[in-house]
């Protein structure tokens, strides 16, 4: 009967125990094997010199307005696609109508007065045959003539610069491209000169680099660059390297374009890139990019290996390609580094990491 007794009470103190907030057994922690990694290798790269840069659009233009007049449609906004020869923009045309009839009235009174100079002209001729009519009268009856001429084809002139303005009216896109700015609104009068639209032709867009003058003839003795662009992560192969005849005297750098080729998307004028001049070719330690962990100052790894995953400092350098980057210190060859940071972390740390 005691020892019931005994045990009951150990049970009831078993209870308590797990009442008042005993810790739970600690979680395993996840596996080395687990986490995805990859081997630090030493292989030939591309030695390059990089250098800030920036987008911009070879072909770039704001349409004006070449006529006054009320707008009266607008049939883009801003990111829309426009084809070449689109109507863009309409601006009342109804004084330029009148103006352009008015000036072909005028032309059709012209060529009447000139079909009756040409007939007096004519007649005068076959009097002064017959004796009827002096030699000054018919010069005069040919003066008429010519100067009806000329009042014509002056008029005709006149109707044909009113038709032309007419059809400035109706604006176009001159290229095919992307509307970047509006700067007019629906019913905003229009004046010879005001900006309307502004676009870029997404397939001709470069890169403009400036380098010192120092490395130009590295650059151009390969001619090869590639274009990285930080917020997109994409690397892109570049069409045609061009360097400008001409340094600033004041910085002693020399401006560098490089031409994407057309079918890139997703960047456009004014985006922030990175050139990258390839200058030879050397063997280096290479690290996965994605494995790079950077926080303020510190820039490591998480080596995973048979003790564990440790954290590991490195120093980087500047050599490497859209995958890898060169490591100068900090690890081996063969050794292996996970390229889930935050995971390794995870798993470094042990239970409550996340906590």
């Amino acid at each position: 009967m005691k020892m019931k007794m005994y045990w009951a009470a150990g049970l009831i103190a078993a209870a308590l125990a797990a009442a008042c907030g005993s810790e739970p057994p600690p979680a395993p922690r996840a596996a080395p094997g687990a986490l995805e990694s990859a081997a630090v290798e030493m292989r030939e790269v591309e030695l390059s010199y990089s250098a800030e840069a920036v987008i911009e659009a070879v072909r770039q233009s704001t349409v004006a307005a070449q006529i006054a007049g009320r707008i009266v449609e607008l049939r883009f906004d801003v990111g829309d696609y426009v084809k070449k020869g689109e109507v863009i923009v309409r601006i009342d045309e109804r004084a330029a109508a009148q103006a352009q009839a008015a000036s072909e009235a005028q032309a059709g009174e012209a060529q009447a007065a000139l079909a009756n100079a040409r007939a007096t002209y004519e007649r005068s001729k076959q009097l002064l045959a017959q004796k009827f009519i002096s030699a000054s009268a018919l010069d005069k009856a040919e003066a008429d003539y010519k100067a009806a001429q000329a009042r014509v084809a002056a008029l005709l002139a006149g109707a044909g610069q009113a038709a032309t303005e007419r059809a400035f009216a109706t604006v176009a896109a001159p290229y095919s491209g992307v509307v970047s700015a509006r700067h007019v609104e629906l019913g905003e009068m229009a004046t010879p000169g005001k900006p309307l639209m502004t676009g870029f032709d997404p397939a001709t867009l470069r890169v403009v680099a400036t380098v010192p003058q120092a490395e130009v003839a590295a650059i151009q003795a390969l001619g090869k660059a590639r274009v990285e662009v930080p917020s997109t992560g994409r690397w892109i192969e570049v069409a045609r390297l061009v360097i400008v005849p001409a340094a600033d005297p004041r910085t002693h750098t020399t401006r560098v374009r490089l031409e994407l080729p057309g079918d890139v998307r997703g960047v456009y004028p004014g985006v922030y890139a990175r050139a990258h001049f390839v200058t030879g070719r050397a063997p280096r330690l290479l690290v996965p990019r994605q494995a790079i962990l950077r926080r303020s100052e510190v820039t490591a790894v998480y080596v995973v290996g048979e003790r564990g995953v440790q954290l590991r400092q490195v120093r980087l350098g500047t050599a490497g390609d859209e995958r890898a980057l060169e490591v100068l210190a900090g690890v081996k060859p063969g050794e292996r580094v996970a390229l889930d940071p935050v995971k390794a972390g995870l798993a470094a740390a042990g239970p409550g990491a996340g906590l």
